[in-house]
C-alpha cells in the first residue's frame, strides 16, 4: 500500500516540527526550516544561546515567572527564537528569495501554537535577511503563508501593536 504524499509546505512544516523536539524553552517549542530551491538550507530551535544554561537546565522561566503575557517582554526571555537561529546559521546569499517555515507547540499540552507569528524581532531579521515567504503551521493540515513583502509595507512598529 503506498501512502500519500504530503504537500511540499506540509513536507517541510513536518521537519520544523521535528527540529522543534530540540527545544529547551518551558512554555513552547518551535522549529524553524530555511528552503530554497527545494534544499534545506539551515534549520533552527529556541533555546538559550550557546554556552548558557537552558530554561530546561534552571527549571523555571522567567517570563513565566513574572506572569508575563505571550507576545511581549522577549528581553527577559533566555531563548534565541527558532527563526533567529536559523537565519544566524545561513549566509544571506543562500537565504535570498527562500522560504521559512515554522511550527510551534505548546510544550504542556502538545497543541500546536494558535495564530503563531514571528515576534517583532524576527520579522526584522526575516526581512534582512532576503527570505520571500513565512509559511506557518496552523493545525496538522493547515497553515498560513505570509509574503514577508506584507511586512514590509505594513509595518506594526509604527502602529504600536504588540504581541503576535
Amino acid at each position: 500500500m503506498r501512502m500519500e504524499r504530503l504537500c511540499k509546505n506540509n513536507y517541510y512544516l513536518g521537519i520544523a516540527e521535528t527540529v522543534a523536539v530540540n527545544s529547551t524553552c518551558l512554555r513552547r517549542a518551535f522549529g524553524a526550516v530555511i528552503v530554497k530551491n527545494d534544499e534545506i538550507i539551515s534549520t533552527g530551535y529556541n533555546g538559550a544561546p550557546r554556552g548558557r544554561k537552558n530554561c530546561t537546565d534552571l527549571c523555571f522561566c522567567m517570563r513565566e515567572k513574572l506572569n508575563i503575557p505571550r507576545g511581549q517582554r522577549y528581553e527577559l526571555c533566555r531563548s534565541v527564537h527558532a527563526e533567529s537561529n536559523a537565519i544566524i546559521s545561513a549566509s544571506r546569499q543562500e537565504m535570498l528569495g527562500a522560504t521559512l517555515y515554522l511550527t510551534g507547540i505548546e510544550v504542556e499540552s502538545g497543541e500546536y501554537v494558535k495564530n503563531s507569528c514571528c515576534c517583532a524581532m524576527c520579522k526584522r531579521l526575516v526581512i534582512n535577511s532576503g527570505i520571500k515567504e513565512v509559511v506557518i503551521r496552523d493545525d496538522k493540515e493547515n497553515f498560513r503563508v505570509i509574503d514577508v513583502q506584507e511586512w514590509i509595507d505594513n509595518d506594526e512598529s509604527l502602529e504600536e501593536i504588540t504581541g503576535y
